[in-house]
């Protein structure tokens, strides 16, 4: 059996060096692997379809609310890229540039797109002409390359997976709807499929997307109290429009410039998950967003009708995602790769069971093991994975509250923030000298103005003017 406690005691202790478990369970649960190219990961099968249940369940919401989904360009040239000042200076430092085709060098180097607002604006000019023409609400699924200094797996890598949705409408209001509607609908997602709570909220102007009149976000605490930007919806009126010259022809006969938005959501969610609710065991996956929701181990495979009792099971569980280890290792290993790999439940299955005509189900949140007759299992294992995807979210409800702190003073802030990790609710004059200065002092940066407010009293917690809005502050990844 050291061979089974192996794949556990090679996970660092989440409570010793959180980062080193990360690490741990990203590497050992099989989900990425590093590359020859620094800050490049190779996501592997299991990690890949973590993706793909997300994609798939984001894309199914997207298109309810008439979203189109299309593919633009990997590159962008520079001189497109330098129309709009704002963007192209808040992406400078992240840019990487493609300088030769073949054997010869480019008339005009190309980046490699690290967001598509500016080939969108390009694409829209041509293809908007009229009011009729609107609204444009489209998607693209793919990849961007940003030159991240400091990388760490599914975080915070140079080339990530993403989806963009880029919109034009033709009236500021009707933008900021689809920026709020898309924002609520992350938030939804968020809570609904992967069990994360979020905090949903706008950023303040020194946080907000370059070239956007206002970003908004979905806030998830992580277990070590750090902060996770999860999904954003940015609201750009018409300055990208007037940058790039996409108008329209209203009905009045007028010529207006479009109201775009764009929103992203990326594979910094598989993060996420671990990092909300992992434990020292490994990977623990919501049922929802699980490549295999239910794992049957037979024991005892060479005895009679343990193999027969196994794909009965499997027949019976056909609505679920469901996978049958019938490989040589043993019943030890099998139960921690289970684990490991956070599939959310496991059913036993040995001669004994098959005598009884029973099976025993062993959930991996909280590793309550159940018998249950045959005839009952679909019932159960479907209540089951309902309750996992419930208690996974009401757990991770509770850490947040509990790691949610109340801030009245400088002082009172800083020490929370050296001493608990979490969320700290403060009251904000709106200056960004005060937003500076929480960063300098506290090292903490502001993460949302939440939609729901609070009074915490009526003065900023840092130069005590006036408060005009409360604000959570954290430090994040």
């Amino acid at each position: 059996m050291a061979k089974d406690k192996k794949l556990v005691e090679e996970i660092t202790s989440m409570e010793d060096d959180f980062a080193q478990w990360y690490t741990d369970v990203v590497r050992k649960a099989e989900l990425i692997e590093y590359t020859s190219v620094k800050g490049f990961m190779a996501i592997k099968p299991y990690g890949y379809a973590i993706w793909e249940n997300i994609q798939r369940e984001l894309d199914r919401r997207f298109k309810e609310t008439g979203v189109e989904n299309v593919y633009m360009p990997l590159l962008i040239p520079e001189s497109l890229l330098q129309k709009e000042k704002d963007h192209v200076e808040g992406f400078a430092p992240e840019v990487a540039w493609v300088t030769q085709g073949g054997l010869e060098p480019l008339p005009e180097r190309m980046c490699i797109r690290p967001t598509s607002e500016t080939l969108f604006c390009d694409f829209y000019k041509k293809d908007v002409h009229s009011y009729r023409d609107l609204p444009k609400v489209y998607n693209q699924w793919c990849s961007v390359v940003r030159w991240e200094k400091t990388t760490r797996p599914f975080l915070r890598s140079r080339e990530f997976l993403w989806q963009e949705g880029h919109t034009a409408h033709a009236t500021f209001e009707d933008a900021e709807a689809r920026t709020q509607q898309m924002l609520n609908l992350y938030a939804d997602f968020a809570e609904q499929f992967l069990a994360i709570p979020v905090v949903r909220g706008q950023k303040t102007d020194k946080e907000k997307f370059a070239g956007a009149e206002a970003t908004y976000t979905i806030e998830a605490l992580m277990h070590d109290g750090k902060a996770l930007q999860c999904g954003t919806s940015h609201n750009f009126g018409d300055g990208f429009a007037k940058a790039f010259g996409v108008q329209y022809v209203d009905k009045d006969n007028t010529i207006k410039y479009v109201n775009q938005t764009s929103w992203g959501m990326t594979t910094r969610m598989i993060g996420a998950i671990i990092m909300v609710h992992g434990d020292d065991d490994g990977l623990i996956l919501p049922p929802k967003a699980a490549p295999v929701q239910v794992e049957i181990v037979p024991i005892q495979m060479a005895k009679p009708g343990v193999m027969e009792a196994a794909a009965k099971i499997q027949s019976l569980l056909a609505g679920y995602r469901v996978k049958t280890d019938d490989s040589d290792r043993t019943p030890g290993y099998k139960f921690a790769d289970c684990e490991m790999r956070g599939i959310p439940l496991r059913v036993e299955i040995g001669p004994r069971d098959v005598a009884a005509g029973q099976a025993v189900l062993v959930r991996r949140d909280t590793h309550e093991k159940v018998t249950v007759a045959m005839d009952e299992l679909a019932a159960k294992v479907g209540g089951m994975l309902d309750q996992i995807q419930k208690d996974l979210f009401e757990r991770a409800l509770a850490r947040q509250r509990a790691m949610t702190f109340d801030a009245h003073s400088l002082e009172e802030l800083k020490d929370i923030a050296d001493n608990k990790p979490g969320f700290i609710r403060a009251m904000w004059c709106g200056c960004r000298e005060c937003e500076d200065k929480l960063k300098e002092y506290a090292g903490v940066t502001s993460r949302c103005i939440p939609f729901k407010q609070e009074s915490l009293g009526d003065r900023c917690v840092v130069c005590g003017k006036p408060a005009k809005k409360m604000v959570y502050w954290g430090k994040a990844y």
